[in-house]
C-alpha cells in the first residue's frame, strides 16, 4: 500500500474531492488532535507517525535502559517510548501511549523486512494471496500473544483496586471463520507490519517499567518470531491455506460466471454450525455432509489444480422447500456468508455465492429515508408518497420493500430470503384475504407478483426458503427440497403439482416491463452526517458487530446479517464519516460508495483512520456500508433530477 492520503484530513483527498461543505474532514480531524497535513506526510512504510516530530529512534538496548529508568515514575513518562526501536530481526514502533492505566491500550506495530521474514514471493504474488497470508500471520500472532497475557491484566484498564498491578496485555484483532482483508497485518514497502495494542503495566499510576520491559523486550520477540517468520510455519499447511483461499476467490469471481451460476455448494461441505453462539463447524461425525443432486452437479478446475464438484444454482428463482428442522435455513445461512472466503476446515470452504448477493428480510421499526418502494407499495392512506417514502418506524412490509430497493440501488444481482424473517403480507396474499380486502384497498403488491419481473427485467435472481406457500411454484425456475438434511431436486414434481392444483391467487402477474424503470439516484446531505457525528464528542465507536455508536445516535445493524466481524462494523462507521467528508458532495450514494471501494483497492483501509495506522479494520462490502448509511437516523437523503 502506498502512503497516499493516509489518515483523515489528508491533503491528497481534499485536493482530489474538494473540501466539502460545512465542517470538513480536515477541520474535524485537527479538532481531534491530528496534525495538519498528516495525510500527505504519513506513509505506512516509514518510521513517521502521529507524533513524527517528537518520535525518537533507538535500539533494543536503549529501550531496555529507558524502561528501567522510568520504573516507578508517573504514568506520563511512558510517552518517552513513542518512536521506533530496532531489534535484531524486527522494528518495534510505538505510535500512541495511553493516557493512564485505565484508558484504552497503547498502539504499537512490528515491522519485519520481507527478506528477514523469508516468505517466498509466490505466497504473496497477488492481492488475494497477500490477504490470505496476512490473515494467517494475524491468527498466529493472536494465538501466541494470547498465551502470554498477564492474569492480572485488564483490557487496557486495570482490574482490582486502585493500587493494584494492572496492564501487560499484548493483543491483536482475533479473526473468526472468515478470511477478510484486515489492517491488523499488512504488507507495505517491502515489510510485513503487524498492528496490535499493549496495555502498559502500572501499579496505581506508577509505571511498572520492569514488567513493561519483560513484555516488550523478552516476551514480544518470541511472539513475533513464531508469527511472522516463514521458517516457523508448517510449510505445506501454510501453502494449502493460501491456495484454498485463492481457489475460493476464483470460484466465486470467475467460475460462477463461467458456469452461469449464482451459487455453488461443494460436495462434502459441512454446513451446520456448532451453535448459534459458535460459528465453528459441527463435528463431522454428527453432521451430514452436503451432496448435490446428480443432474445439478457442476465441476470446476481451480488455479491450484484442485477439482471441486457440487451443486450449482443457476440464475432465476430458486425455492428451497422442506419440513421444519430439515435444514432449509442452514443451507441459506451458508449461502449468505458464501460472499466471503473461509479458513480451511471451516466446512463451508467452496460454498460460494455471487459477490453481490444480499440477505433480504423485514425489519420492523427501521429508519427509511426517501426510498422509492412504489414497485411494491402504493396508495397508502393520506396519499403518502411511496416513490419518495420516508418513515422512522417502518412496518414489516415497508421495511422489506425498502431493503430490496436499496439493494438494487447498489447493483445487487442476487437476493437471499427466508420466509421465517419476511413479512407474510409482503410475500403473498391468499384468495380468501383477497376476497375480503379488495385489491383497490390493499397498498401492497406482494413479492410473488414481482419476483419474475425482478429477474427478467432487472436481472436480480432470488433464492428463497419457503415452507408454507406452494403458490411460489408458479414463479420458480427450480425447486430443491431438504429432507433430513439431504437435498434433492423436486422441480418436476413441484411443476406437476402446480398444473394439477392451479393457484387461486389473482396476484401472480405477468412480467411488468416498466415497474422498475426510471428509478432516480439518491443523494445524501453530508452536513446531516457531520451534525450527527458532532454529538457525543464526535465519537464513532463499534460496540459490537451489529451496533455502532455514531455521535449520540445508536446505529442498529442487527438485521444486516452479512456483517460477520466487529472490525467490519468499525470500518463501516468510519466509512460513513469518510463518505460525508470526501465523497458525498454532489455524488449519488451508490456512486460515492463505489468510489470508496476503489480507494480501498488502491490505498487500503488505512484511509479511514483518524489516527494513522491502526489494526482495527476489516473490509466491508458496499452493500453493508449502504445498509448502515440507510439506517442512520438523521441522515438526510434526497432525489435530484
Amino acid at each position: 500500500m502506498s502512503g497516499r492520503g493516509r489518515g483523515r484530513g489528508g491533503d491528497v483527498y481534499r485536493n482530489k474531492y474538494g473540501k466539502g461543505r460545512g465542517r470538513g474532514r480536515g477541520e474535524k480531524s485537527r479538532r481531534r488532535g491530528m496534525p495538519r497535513g498528516l495525510g500527505s506526510g504519513y506513509t505506512s512504510g516509514g518510521d513517521t507517525g502521529i507524533r513524527s516530530a517528537a518520535m525518537r529512534r533507538g535500539n533494543e538496548t536503549e529501550l531496555r535502559q529507558l524502561l528501567q529508568r522510568i520504573d516507578g515514575a508517573g504514568y506520563p513518562a511512558y510517552k518517552d517510548m513513542i518512536g521506533t526501536w530496532v531489534f535484531s530481526s524486527f522494528s518495534l514502533i510505538i505510535d500512541h501511549v495511553q493516557s493512564d492505566p485505565f484508558a484504552p491500550p497503547s498502539r504499537a506495530r512490528v515491522r519485519v523486512d520481507t527478506q528477514e521474514a523469508g516468505f517466498p514471493k509466490a505466497l504473496h504474488a497477488n492481492k488475494i494471496r497477500t490477504v490470505a497470508l496476512c490473515d494467517r500471520i494475524t491468527r498466529e500472532f493472536w494465538r501466541n500473544a494470547h498465551g502470554r497475557l498477564d492474569e492480572q491484566a485488564g483490557c487496557g484498564g486495570g482490574s482490582g483496586g486502585w493500587g493494584s498491578s494492572k496492564g501487560g496485555n499484548i493483543n491483536i484483532e482475533q479473526p473468526g471463520q472468515h478470511v477478510l482483508e484486515r489492517t491488523s497485518c499488512v504488507f507495505s514497502d517491502g515489510c510485513w507490519e503487524l498492528r496490535f495494542t499493549v496495555a502498559l503495566p502500572a501499579q496505581g499510576r506508577s509505571i511498572e517499567g520492569l514488567r513493561a520491559l519483560a513484555r516488550l523486550c523478552d516476551e514480544l520477540p518470541p511472539v513475533v518470531r513464531q508469527s511472522a517468520f516463514y521458517d516457523r510455519f508448517d510449510i505445506k499447511e501454510l501453502e494449502e491455506y493460501i491456495l484454498s483461499v485463492e481457489d475460493q476467490e476464483h470460484l466465486r469471481n470467475v467460475s460462477l460466471k463461467q458456469g452461469n451460476l449464482v451459487a455453488f455448494i461443494r460436495n462434502g461441505a459441512i454446513l451446520p454450525r456448532l451453535s448459534g453462539a459458535n460459528d465453528g463447524p459441527m463435528n463431522p461425525l454428527d453432521a451430514i455432509p452436503f451432496t448435490s443432486p446428480s443432474h445439478m452437479e457442476k465441476q470446476f478446475r481451480l488455479p491450484s489444480g484442485r477439482l471441486v464438484a457440487g451443486m450449482g444454482i443457476e440464475p432465476g428463482v430458486t425455492l428451497i422447500v422442506g419440513g421444519g428442522f430439515h435444514g432449509k435455513s442452514t443451507v441459506l445461512q451458508a449461502l449468505e456468508v458464501g460472499v466471503y472466503n473461509h479458513i480451511p476446515g471451516d466446512g463451508r470452504e467452496f460454498v460460494v455465492t455471487d459477490p453481490t448477493g444480499v440477505k433480504i428480510r423485514s425489519e420492523d421499526g427501521r429508519n427509511v429515508q426517501n426510498v422509492n418502494i412504489s414497485p411494491f407499495i402504493n396508495n397508502l392512506p393520506f396519499n403518502h408518497n411511496t416513490s419518495k417514502f420516508s418513515t422512522s418506524d417502518a412496518s414489516g412490509s415497508t421495511s422489506q420493500a425498502a431493503n430490496i430497493m436499496e439493494a438494487i440501488e447498489m447493483e445487487c444481482k442476487l437476493m437471499l430470503m427466508d420466509e421465517d424473517v419476511c413479512a407474510t403480507n409482503f410475500m403473498i396474499r391468499d384468495q380468501r384475504m383477497q376476497s375480503l380486502v379488495r385489491k383497490e384497498k390493499e397498498p401492497i403488491t406482494p413479492l410473488i407478483a414481482r419476483i419474475r419481473t425482478l429477474y427478467e427485467r432487472v436481472g436480480v435472481s432470488t433464492i428463497l426458503v419457503i415452507g408454507g406457500a406452494g403458490d411460489y411454484f408458479d414463479v420458480a425456475d427450480r425447486v430443491v427440497m431438504m429432507d433430513s438434511y439431504r437435498i434433492s431436486d423436486v422441480t418436476a414434481e413441484a411443476m406437476q403439482i402446480a398444473r394439477t392444483l392451479p393457484s387461486t391467487l389473482g396476484e401472480v402477474s405477468e412480467v411488468d416491463n416498466s415497474v422498475f424503470d426510471a428509478l432516480l439516484s439518491r443523494y445524501v446531505d453530508p452536513r446531516s452526517i457531520s451534525s450527527l457525528r458532532s454529538g457525543g464528542k464526535g465519537k464513532v465507536v463499534a460496540k459490537t458487530r451489529h451496533s455502532v455508536e455514531f455521535g449520540e445516535v445508536e446505529l442498529d445493524l442487527s438485521c444486516v446479517e452479512q456483517i460477520v466481524d466487529k472490525s467490519q462494523a468499525r470500518a463501516i462507521g468510519d466509512s460513513i464519516v469518510f463518505l460525508a467528508d470526501m465523497l458525498l458532495h454532489d455524488m449519488p450514494v451508490h456512486k460515492a460508495i463505489q468510489r470508496l471501494e476503489g480507494e480501498f483497492d488502491k490505498d487500503g483501509l488505512d484511509i479511514l483512520s483518524p489516527l494513522g495506522p491502526q489494526g482495527i479494520y476489516a473490509r466491508p462490502r458496499r452493500f453493508e456500508i449502504s445498509a448502515a448509511l440507510n439506517r442512520l437516523r438523521g441522515a438526510k437523503f434526497m432525489f435530484k433530477q
